[in-house]
Parts: structure tokens; sequence; C-alpha cells
């Protein structure tokens, strides 16, 4: 039930994966193939896919790091949105794109968990979306040498609390691959 007025639609958002985003990160092949699982049944159903690049220092436009994985590959007419910053909206055309496509509700995948996924989420949450994490669809690196837990317990940690997360008039929550519901929003 998105706060967004006239914005029935739901959208497959496809962030950062890249070959210098997930070479390495926890489960990699895996979170790919269910990416590619959700795009094929996005495509089939009619329901957008919008795809988010990252650039910067360690992504360079153009280099090969910068690149989506071979093993996805957006369409012609599908829009592909580029961001230097982690959440997708910040300075972006994603809201754009989203406002022309009639889209209220987000299912969202990619990488990096503890960066790119989690402050896209919060940046859809608070402009009004209703977002939807894929629990085994999104993967990040290991960043226990700074401190951080290992990936598989950042990965479950951000299933959890997404899965809790609630906000008048706004949907969120956490679901497997095999059970996403690519349905407008509520």
């Amino acid at each position: 039930m998105t706060t967004l007025e006239n914005r029935p639609n739901t959208a497959l958002l496809v962030v950062d994966v890249q070959n210098g985003v997930v070479e390495g990160t926890h489960e990699r092949d895996a979170v790919v193939a269910n990416i590619a699982s959700l795009v094929e049944r996005a495509r089939a159903e009619g329901v957008p896919v919008v795809w988010v690049r990252h650039s910067g220092e360690q992504l360079v436009r153009g280099s090969d790091r910068w690149l989506i994985v071979p093993e996805l590959s957006p369409g012609d007419a599908e829009p592909l949105v580029e961001k230097h910053y982690a959440d997708s909206f910040e300075e972006t055309t994603l809201e754009e794109v989203l406002a022309g496509l009639g889209v209220g509700r987000l299912i969202l995948a990619g990488a990096q968990t503890d960066e790119c996924i989690r402050s896209t989420l919060h940046g859809a949450f608070v402009r009004g979306y209703d977002a939807t994490l894929v629990g085994d669809a999104h993967t990040t690196e290991d960043q226990t040498a700074w401190g951080a837990p290992p990936p598989a317990l950042v990965i479950a940690h951000t299933n959890l609390y997404w899965s809790y997360h609630t906000a008048p008039g706004r949907t969120a929550g956490t679901v497997e691959t095999k059970a996403v519901d690519f349905g407008p929003a509520s």
C-alpha cells in the first residue's frame, strides 16, 4: 500500500550486479542464478526490470569491473540507471524512471548487502515505496578484517530486520526467490 499516488505497478530492481562488485562475494553464483530467475519471471509476467549500475574509483566507467556480470543482460528496452552513491535514488534518474512506469512497489535484488542494498531499501521506503528484499538474491563480500560480521551473518541480519520493518502506509518484507509475487502494489 505505497504512499505514492497512482503508482499501482511493481518493478524488479537489480542493483550493482557488476563484475567488480560481486567478484568474490558470498555464494556469488547461487545469488546471480536467483537474480537471473527473477529477471526471467519478471519479463514473462510483463513486470518492468530496472537495472542500476555503480561507477566510481573502483568501478571505472567502461572497464570490465564496471560491466554487469555476463550471466545477466539488461534488455534493450529496460531502463539502466547509473549511480555514484550507495542509495540508488541519490542524484540519479531512478525516481523519474519509476514514476514513468507507475511503480509504487519494488522487489529488490543485487549487491552489496551492507552498502547499496540497505541504502536503496531505506531510500525507497522513505520516499514512499513498498520495498521487498529477495532474501536469497543479494550478497556481499567479506568485511571481517574491518570488524564486520561474516557475510552470511550480514545477509541473515539484513533479511531479519527487513522482514519486520514497518512504517505508516508502506509495506516491507523479505521473501525467497521462489516466493516472489510480482503482483501490484497493495
